[in-house]
């Protein structure tokens, strides 16, 4: 319905970019909100998701609006839906660790169309629309060619929000770091997935996200010739959260043997 309409999808990207001025200002964050123990929602959080939700309505008045900061009950996603992530890596914001971003995506008939992830503080914009390829600012971006574990760098995650899961997690870690070159956590799972979607990273590992924080960059690894699953190499769902295993493709099959060891 709107996947392929350029003009459109154009203006979504121009509404991102701009919108993503919000986070780069040092005093933007005024309000922290405690939703957990491990996550934060901030005036910024806040503010991203109303400008981008009032601006998609304008564009696409018939699609339905997946937030993170909303109520998602009764979203049918066989209908055009888009799903956002105002702020994925909004501890890393509060702590001005610039490694923020805001991750788009539009999903039709239950599968991700389109999807866009902007990082304000490095101004990088990755893009994918689906059967026509990635992009970063709009040059196409290819996963890497390492063919082995052991020559591969993987990003991954501690799933803060699960600290019941920590042994478990850091026993992953460990077994990813004892079977490649070396491991990076950057606490931004949208751009962890778009770095390997360009080849800065040749995996990313996760136990638990939910579809606002990888449904753009699922896409956007799968058209730069990567693979995006579940933990078992199923398809990642849209309607709950999920494990996230994401590769160049070469070493898919290794990474989620790693994780079974």
């Amino acid at each position: 319905m709107y996947a392929h309409n350029s003009s459109l999808l154009d203006a979504v990207v121009a509404a991102v970019r701009e919108t993503g001025r919000l986070l780069t200002d040092p005093a933007a964050v005024q309000e922290i909100h405690a939703k957990s123990v491990t996550d934060y929602v901030t005036n910024v959080d806040l503010r991203v998701e109303e400008t981008l939700k009032a601006r998609l309505a304008e564009l696409t008045p018939e699609a339905q609006f997946m937030g993170e900061e909303q109520d998602n009950a009764g979203l049918d996603l066989t209908k055009p839906c888009w799903i956002l992530d105002p702020v994925d890596g909004t501890t890393n914001l509060i702590h001005r660790f610039s490694f923020s971003a805001i991750s788009l995506a539009l999903a039709e008939e239950g599968r991700v169309v389109f999807g866009v992830v902007y990082d304000p503080y490095h101004d990088e914009c990755f893009t994918a629309q689906l059967g026509r390829g990635s992009f970063l600012n709009g040059h196409p971006i290819r996963v890497s060619d390492a063919a082995a574990l052991r020559e591969s760098l993987i990003s991954v995650g501690t799933a803060p929000g699960h600290r019941a899961w920590a042994d478990d997690s850091f026993r992953l870690m460990r077994r990813l770091f004892d079977a490649c070159q070396d491991v990076r956590r950057m606490g931004c799972a949208s751009l962890d997935l778009c770095y390997v979607a360009c080849g800065r990273q040749d995996g990313f590992v996760e136990r638990r996200l939910q579809p606002w924080d990888y449904a753009a960059g699922l896409l956007i690894v799968a058209e730069a010739g990567g693979q995006a699953t579940d933990l078992d190499g199923a398809a990642l769902p849209l309607d709950h959260g999920s494990g996230v295993a994401a590769s160049n493709g070469l070493i898919h099959s290794a990474v989620l043997a790693a994780l079974k060891d």
